[in-house]
């Protein structure tokens, strides 16, 4: 077994816990609270979310958890550790279930809902779009990183 696993094991449960605490809030309380808003007003709020969140403390979690997670996957199919398993599967469920879909679905509807210009179509893509397909998304990417979690938890107990 390579020495650094549980340590590396570790950094990710942290890191995902933070993704899974950071997604869960929107799942369960911003976005609702942006879509009692007037349209204009939850637009503007979601909007300026999506610039402030962009800082080097945010990204260092997401991507740092997402280079841990790629370096477990790795890692599980070069040791022998007993958790080795749960290792790769915490690996793949942060990789696929955050940063993929991160990638894939919400950031291209951030991108479009920055880009909409103000009036109708702004109004229908954040009803039509952003408060269905960005959130049932973000639904996807809170359940990924809170099983990333548990199996990173469960790979560190058996490294």
């Amino acid at each position: 077994m390579i020495p650094l696993i549980p340590a590396l094991a570790f950094a990710a449960a942290i890191g995902s816990g933070l993704m899974a605490g950071l997604f869960f809030i929107f799942s369960v309380c911003i976005m609702q609270a942006l879509s009692r808003l007037p349209p204009e007003q939850g637009i503007a709020a979601m909007n300026a979310i999506n610039v402030v969140i962009q800082n080097p403390i945010f990204l260092s979690a997401f991507m740092g958890t997402a280079l841990l997670a790629l370096a477990l996957v790795v890692v599980a199919f070069i040791s022998g550790g007993e958790g080795r398993w749960w290792l790769a599967a915490g690996g793949i469920a942060y990789v696929v279930g955050v940063l993929l879909v991160t990638i894939v679905f919400n950031v291209p509807m951030n991108d479009a809902l920055a880009a909409a210009a103000p009036g109708q179509a702004a109004t229908d893509l954040w009803r039509e779009r952003y408060l269905t397909d960005w959130v049932w998304w973000n639904h996807v990417r809170t359940w990924a990183s809170i099983g990333a979690l548990a199996f990173f938890v469960l790979g560190f107990a058996r490294a």
